[in-house]
């Protein structure tokens, strides 16, 4: 009620000049869709009429902010065809007129492909990767030419220079990029927005990056090589430079304001615990990240609508085949259930991957979509296909890094009940949030290799960091976001290419690829079940087998044995797993030192210190 009073009381206002557009939310449109909001931008926008000319496209209502600075239009186009259409704005004082494009939506064959388990995803921050176009390098908050060493600087990565490197990253085993968020930043006055989590623009590629028709070209390059393409998407805040922050679209648009918010926490808790108080979960749900980054308020229906709407901006604009959410649990699940209802009956393959960043999998699982949990916010079905696996990611640090035992690794399995879809689990050892994997106390080339070998084999997809498959070093932000060696043509040594890769960097890159490759390629590890077989301190066992008959053959079963230990080790493992039924023999896909023989005790591997064997099991 208080919305449409403040909205209706703006017409009232006297006219003192005619209107005038900035800015249109989104930029253009499409047909064959639901109805459209418009979020229009601009001044003089008190007591306007607004018509859409040029098309069958219609506005059924209009209203406009107190102050006359924003109107929020609704627009149907779902009968209307493709045209070059113009928004009028009438007041008394005059008119004014801006082009408003509604395109077609892409046809079936270029719809949303999403990503599986039999997928591999690699993690790039744009900035960061290579610059492939240089007519980018000089604008504002840009490092000093030939000078990268202001960490928290725009360097020069760019969309062109991903593209450049798609061989690279095909050689290596992946099939499916993700990028950080390539929203528009350059309106804040810190450099540090170089990783684009700071919108101030949410419908614009930053032009550090390049441009629309620059992602475009990335996607094309990569679907034509069978390569799919997630993009990095960020519903709970945007950045301190928005104009929002002082100037909202409507009331409620944002929790509080920068001179007046709450700071947000991470009791996820707070959401999960059907018994938390309001008081505590608002702190989750409406503080401003790291105290600075504005809190969207999605319970608002406009602020709801517009983000639904921004994703599938994306979507269609580029050719997405996935998301990736930031910050999931800090955004209302009733918002999620919603937006990812709309989404998905859109694009019925497309997918996406929520950040839960916690280590406890009753806590992880609870944001998972495809079943109804109920919390202190209520019961709700979030739709998310996945988050990521958080706690595996700590068990695998710990185990391999830290040197505690491998059960750690086996419990994060046996709670793989707790998700609808154990199976959809993005996995992975390091991301730009986290310390390189070989910075921690304890790691070396060999932890690493382990972590690789057990990327490859464990349920779920497997995700890299852009740099780990060389050994990448580095602490936390910013030194875990270092420019890729070669990215830039002034780079000492180019590691995209073999003859430049030091020993080290080139032994830790054939041994990715080559556990990547072979998972790539063994059925059963792209998408078999998983049943943990033997786990201790320093070991763990487990089979991987496709569930579609009872023999040997159909199973197409994998053991896997990993050995922790500093020294070589012999481990039993029972045979008596049903994956194993009509299996009399088994042989190793690799050839690093291991071995395996059958006996009375069992199967009996060896397995050289911080090794990993992998053996099928045939008829």
């Amino acid at each position: 009620m208080a919305l449409a009073l403040v909205f209706a009381l703006a017409a009232g206002h006297a006219q003192t000049a005619k209107p005038v557009i900035t800015k249109i939310d989104p930029p253009n449109w499409f047909t064959r869709l639901p109805d459209s909001l418009l979020l229009v931008h601009g001044e003089h926008l008190e007591g306007t009429a607004f018509t859409l000319r040029n098309t069958t496209a219609h506005i059924t209502e209009a209203n406009v902010s107190a102050n006359g600075h924003w109107a929020f239009l609704t627009i149907v186009t779902r009968d209307a065809k493709p045209a070059q259409a113009e928004l009028v704005a009438t007041n008394v004082k005059g008119s004014t007129s801006v082009p408003y494009a509604l395109l077609a939506r892409r046809p079936v064959a270029e719809q949303p492909r999403g990503f599986n388990s039999a997928d591999v995803m690699y993690l790039i921050m744009p900035d960061r990767f290579a610059d492939g176009d240089p007519s980018n390098d000089h604008l504002p908050n840009f490092r000093a030419p030939n000078d990268r060493s202001a960490v928290r600087a725009y360097h020069g990565g760019d969309l062109k220079g991903i593209e450049q490197h798609l061989d690279y990253l095909q050689q290596l085993g992946v099939t499916t990029l993700w990028t950080t968020p390539l929203y528009d930043n350059t309106a804040n006055q810190s450099a540090s927005t170089y990783h684009g989590y700071s919108a101030t623009d949410m419908y614009a590629v930053d032009p550090h990056f390049g441009t629309m028709q620059d992602y475009r070209s990335l996607v094309n390059a990569a679907h034509a090589r069978g390569m799919k393409i997630v993009l990095d998407t960020v519903p709970n805040h945007v950045g301190p430079a928005t104009p929002w922050a002082s100037d909202p679209p409507a009331p409620g648009w944002l929790h509080g304001t920068p001179a007046s918010h709450i700071k947000v926490d991470d009791d996820f808790q707070s959401v999960t615990d059907p018994s938390a108080s309001p008081e505590r979960r608002r702190v989750l749900l409406d503080g401003w990240f790291a105290d600075v980054l504005p809190d969207l308020n999605q319970d608002n229906p406009l602020v709801a609508q517009y983000l639904t709407q921004n994703a599938i901006w994306w979507i269609e604009m580029a050719g997405l085949d996935g998301l990736r959410i930031d910050t999931f649990p800090y955004v209302p699940r009733s918002f999620w259930h919603d937006y990812n209802q709309q989404l998905h009956s859109l694009y019925p393959q497309l997918t996406d991957v929520g950040e839960v960043f916690n280590k406890d999998p009753a806590i992880t699982s609870f944001f998972a979509g495809g079943v109804v949990h109920t919390g202190s916010d209520g019961a709700f079905d979030t739709g998310l296909d996945t988050p990521f696996d958080f706690p595996m990611y700590f068990a695998l640090r710990d185990a391999l890094t830290h040197r505690q035992p491998m059960t750690a690794v086996a419990d994060v399995l046996k709670a793989d009940s707790l998700y609808p879809h154990p199976e959809r689990l993005v996995t992975f050892i390091g991301n730009h949030d986290t310390t390189r994997f070989l910075y921690e106390p304890g790691s070396g080339p060999a932890a690493l290799h382990l972590g690789f070998g057990l990327l490859a084999t464990l349920r779920g997809m497997p995700e890299i960091y852009y740099g780990d498959e060389i050994g990448m070093n580095g602490g936390g932000d910013p030194n875990n976001r270092k420019d890729f060696p070669g990215g830039w043509p002034s780079d000492k040594q180019n590691a995209f290419l073999l003859s430049e890769r030091t020993p080290e960097q080139q032994k830790i890159f054939e041994w990715a690829s080559t556990v990547l490759q072979l998972r790539l390629h063994t059925p059963a590890l792209r998408s078999g079940s998983s049943e943990t077989l033997e786990a201790d301190r320093d070991s763990l066992a487990f089979v991987r087998a496709l569930e579609r008959g009872s023999s040997c053959a159909d199973k197409m079963p994998i053991l896997v044995v990993a050995n922790d230990a500093d020294s070589p080790r012999d481990v039993v493992v029972p045979a008596d797993s049903h994956a194993f039924a009509g299996c009399t023999t088994y042989s190793s896909l690799l050839s690093n030192g291991v071995s395996i023989r059958k006996s009375s005790a069992g199967l009996e591997v060896h397995l050289p210190a911080q090794e990993i064997g992998i053996f099928r099991a045939q008829p």
